[in-house]
């Protein structure tokens, strides 16, 4: 009769074991979606504001282009 509590006690003792440790890795792997998601975030950012500096040095450039086009035939005549 021992043997069969001490059985039925160390099945239990495993069964709370592994359930504590599969509530460990949802935890982990919750942490580590959120983490993965700041990271795209943070990349999205930076592709933003690259392409945002792109756009306002095209234009920049253009607005000089053309004053330059404008200046040229003043100083010709």
């Amino acid at each position: 009769m021992k043997k069969v509590l001490f059985l039925v006690a160390f099945v239990a003792t495993l069964g709370f074991v592994s359930c504590n440790n599969a509530q460990t890795k949802a935890e982990k792997a919750k942490q580590d979606s959120i983490a993965e998601a700041a990271r795209l975030d943070s990349i999205a950012a930076v592709q933003a504001d690259s392409i945002r500096a792109a756009i306002e040095a095209a234009e920049a450039a253009a607005v000089d282009t053309l004053q330059q086009v404008i200046e040229e035939p003043a100083e010709v005549k």
